[in-house]
């Protein structure tokens, strides 16, 4: 916002230069963009963030200077402006409510009229007015806008000012605009309206785009002798979304967008009223009409200065405190701690540590004093969950799997875990792109495999998911793994890399809980996102903790990813909650391993998770590994029944395996499966 130095010192007196008020004001969070001379006088151009709107006036900064600079004082126009220029509009007669006035709808909770008669056209604004404008970036236009231009750069409420003759009925209707409406804006640009756009109309039509831009067929002239002037508070979301949809960019409604003081409307009348009398003495002030739909009350907002000031790390005493927080306009009422009320202008002012904010502002971070930090050193170390990610993360490197980061701000997928009405995501997305927050890491991984140029893949991801259920938002650590193509032989006895399919992910998944000392169960799983029948839920004891098998064929298609692309999806949390049996160290056996081989007949609704347990219960601790080395169907195998090829591999501690020792286990192994219907071919 640019505006030249002597309209700041009509609301302060200062001894400060150009360039020390502008180093004052970045101090105090509004950064100085530049300073020029025009014409003689330094102009500052000052930039003003979104949400402090009340710096998008002179009278705004200036209350930062006062409460900045205590050698600063303010003047008589200042305490005016603070008393809402009442003198100025207790002369004016004052209409009932809905005279001329009518609100229906919600977007807008305040509106002011005030009607002027006998107004000459002729008149043109001062000299020292038009100055001030133009080196603000403003055209001079006509008296009654260059009034309301003034009154917008001074106080920040913006004003708009229609030929009250070309007005029909002589009244105001705010309304949202109904299909089929058109508007002939003040830059000559027609708009067809939707419904939902706040309007301002008359009688029959709308003359004006709430909080935008009047109409062009109302607007004032050089024979305007009639005008009625509005003050209106419009709600910044709605001024927004009209503005965007018409292409319309105004200092009105940008200002709108980041919030006016609701307060600001009569305070504003009344300096247009004072300015009036001075310059266009004959013009009478007919009446003053004010529509308050609603009031918001003001917050209040407790605060500690001891708390201020230990996340300061500087001394804010309760004397110091409760004056910055006075000059910047907040009321303090009570002892430690005291309760702040909050003005209307600073809804950005919701917490205490908005306020402690405040007091960093006012009593300068510069001032925050230089120590060295003391204290003990801590043992060092590693957090647990870390040190287990470390390892998991290690681990499946290890066995030959690439590791993927990828965003967490993701667009719809079917591979997503939940429906829609589970995911999380930004209220007002950058594009559908970034939509919502992932609630399963297997989109990730699969985007990875979609770009990847082999096809011959093993990924795996570690990262936060996001969903939303009965029992509100959760976030958590998630591991998935993704296979495809070929792979590396995780079997060293074939030639040539086996494709990948459920068992060559069921070794690494087992081979991971080995690793973290749990164990396991697989059970038939119901997951939409993977093949009916190549799938299992990964249990620990009672609790799921995740799920895996051959991605689903028409998935597969959409995503363009090999058909016999593995996934599993395991929750970290839950599985580091279970307990662990992983021991710190364990002997090891300076013994050879000996390896006995089951051809095992089995019914297939037997699952193999069964099996294998029957099997481990039977060896006892001589196991030392088992896995599945073949399936078979076909000639010579009973409908129903599967061929299973088995490994055991045995070792003792402190001694050999015989031949008769070996043989003795294998035995027990096929008694025991016998319990289960199977039988040895």
């Amino acid at each position: 916002m640019k505006f030249p130095v002597s309209m700041l010192t009509d609301f302060v007196t200062t001894k400060l230069s150009a360039d020390e008020l502008g180093d004052l004001l970045t101090m105090a969070g509004f950064e100085l963009e530049g300073i020029e001379e025009v014409n003689g006088e330094a102009v500052l151009d000052i930039k003003v963030v979104s949400n402090r709107g009340d710096g998008l006036s002179v009278r705004g900064l200036a209350r930062e200077v006062l409460a900045k600079d205590r050698a600063s004082a303010p003047t008589a126009h200042y305490d005016a402006a603070n008393q809402g220029f009442r003198a100025e509009l207790s002369g004016i007669p004052l209409d009932t409510p809905g005279t001329r006035i009518r609100i229906d709808s919600k977007a807008c909770d305040r509106f002011s009229c005030l009607i002027i008669e006998g107004f000459d056209p002729s008149i043109q604004a001062p000299e020292w007015m038009t100055s001030r404008l133009i080196k603000a970036g403003m055209r001079s236009i006509s008296l009654l806008v260059d009034l309301t231009n003034y009154v917008m750069l001074e106080l920040g409420q913006p004003l708009h000012a229609y030929d009250l003759d070309k007005l029909e009925g002589e009244r105001i209707i705010v309304r949202e605009a109904v299909a089929g409406e058109k508007i002939t804006t003040l830059n000559g640009d027609e708009h067809e309206l939707q419904p939902g756009q706040l309007m301002i109309c008359d009688a029959s039509r709308p003359v004006g785009v709430a909080g935008v831009m009047g109409g062009l067929d109302t607007e004032v002239s050089e024979t305007t002798t009639r005008c009625l002037l509005e003050g209106a508070h419009f709600d910044g979301l709605s001024v927004r979304k009209t503005r965007k949809q018409l292409g319309l960019n105004t200092d009105a409604s940008y200002r709108f967008e980041r919030s006016v003081d609701p307060e600001l409307v009569m305070t504003a009348m009344g300096r247009f009223a004072q300015l009036m009398r001075e310059i266009a003495p004959n013009a009478q002030l007919v009446s003053i009409e004010e529509v308050v739909e609603s009031v918001e009350p003001k917050r209040t907002v407790s605060l500690s200065f001891a708390k201020a000031t230990a996340w300061l790390g500087m001394e804010i005493t309760p004397e110091n405190g409760a004056d910055y927080l006075r000059r910047l306009g907040f009321g303090v009422e009570g002892h430690e701690p005291v309760q702040v009320t909050v003005p209307m202008w600073r809804p950005d002012i919701v917490r205490e540590i908005d306020l402690v904010e405040e007091l960093g502002r006012v009593h300068g971070y510069e001032n925050i004093p230089a120590w060295l930090p003391a204290g003990s050193t801590p043992q060092g170390g590693v957090w647990e969950e870390l040190h287990e990610e470390d390892r998991i993360i290690h681990r499946l490197a290890a066995l030959g799997l690439t590791q993927c980061m990828s965003h967490s701000l993701r667009p719809a997928s079917p591979l997503a875990a939940g429906d829609e009405s589970q995911r999380v995501g930004p209220r007002n997305p950058g594009s559908p792109e970034l939509a919502y927050l992932r609630d399963s890491v297997l989109p990730c991984l699969a985007e990875v495999a979609q770009r990847a140029d082999s096809k011959d893949l093993g990924l795996f991801e570690l990262g936060r998911v996001f969903a939303t259920g009965s029992g509100g938002r959760r976030e958590w650590k998630q591991l998935g793994i993704l296979l495809s193509g070929l792979i590396q032989p995780l079997n060293r006895q074939k030639d040539t890399p086996p494709e990948a399919d459920f068992f060559a992910l069921k070794t690494i998944v087992a081979d991971l809980a080995d690793h973290l000392g749990v164990e396991f169960t697989y059970v038939q799983g119901a997951d939409g996102r993977l093949h009916k029948g190549r799938q299992a839920r990964l249990m620990v004891g009672g609790t799921a903790v995740g799920v895996m098998g051959q991605i689903h064929p028409e998935l597969a298609e959409e995503l363009r990813l090999p058909a016999n692309t593995q996934l599993a999806e395991v929750d970290l949390e839950l599985l580091l909650a279970q307990p662990s049996s992983r021991s710190l160290s364990r002997s090891v056996s300076r013994n050879p391993a000996v390896r006995r081989d089951l051809a095992i007949l089995i019914d297939q609704s037997v699952p193999y998770a069964t099996l294998e347990s029957t099997l481990r219960e039977a060896v006892g601790e001589t196991l030392e590994s088992i896995w599945l080395f073949d399936v078979f169907q076909g000639a010579n195998i009973p409908e129903g029944k599967h061929s299973l090829g088995v490994a055991l591999q045995l070792r003792k501690l402190g001694g050999n395996f015989t031949d008769e020792e070996a043989n003795q286990v294998r035995d027990r192994a096929v008694a025991a499966i016998a319990t289960l219907g199977a039988t040895i071919r």
